[in-house]
C-alpha cells in the first residue's frame, strides 16, 4: 500500500528453550569484542548488522561499556573519534598502530572492519 511503512524485523538470538539468549547490549559488546586490534568499525555498521534501527543506540551502549569492551575501535561514519574520551581513545588506537590526525582516523577506509562481511 502506498504510504504505509513496514517495520523492519529485528532478529534476536533465542536459545532452543525459546528464551532470549542475550540482551541487545550484550550482542553489541560481543560484536565489538571481535573487532581486531588495529582496525575500526562504525556505530552504523554495528547497528546495521544487528538490525538496530538507530546507530545512537550502539553509541549509548559503548558509553556505558565495561573495560573488556574495546569501545575505542568504534567510531563515527566519517572516520572521526566521537562520544567522549577522545584523547584516551586516540592513545589506545595509536598503541594498536592506528594513525589519528586531529580526531580523524588516517586511512579509515583501509582500516574499516565491516562486520557484515567479516563475521
Amino acid at each position: 500500500m502506498a504510504g504505509v511503512k513496514h517495520k523492519k524485523e529485528r532478529l534476536i538470538p533465542v536459545k532452543p528453550s525459546g528464551k532470549k539468549d542475550e540482551s541487545l547490549v550484550d550482542l553489541i559488546y560481543d560484536l565489538v569484542r571481535q573487532i581486531p586490534p588495529g582496525r575500526v568499525t562504525t556505530y552504523g555498521a554495528i547497528a546495521s548488522v544487528l538490525n538496530i534501527p538507530n546507530p545512537r543506540m550502539v553509541g549509548r551502549a559503548m558509553h556505558a561499556g565495561t573495560s573488556d569492551v574495546p569501545a575505542h575501535r568504534v567510531i563515527n561514519s566519517t572516520g572521526h573519534l566521537s562520544g567522549g574520551h577522545t584523547a584516551l581513545r586516540r592513545r589506545m588506537l595509536e598503541k594498536e598502530g592506528v594513525k589519528v590526525k586531529g580526531e580523524k582516523i588516517v586511512e579509515f577506509k583501509t582500516l574499516f572492519w565491516d562486520p557484515a562481511k567479516e563475521l
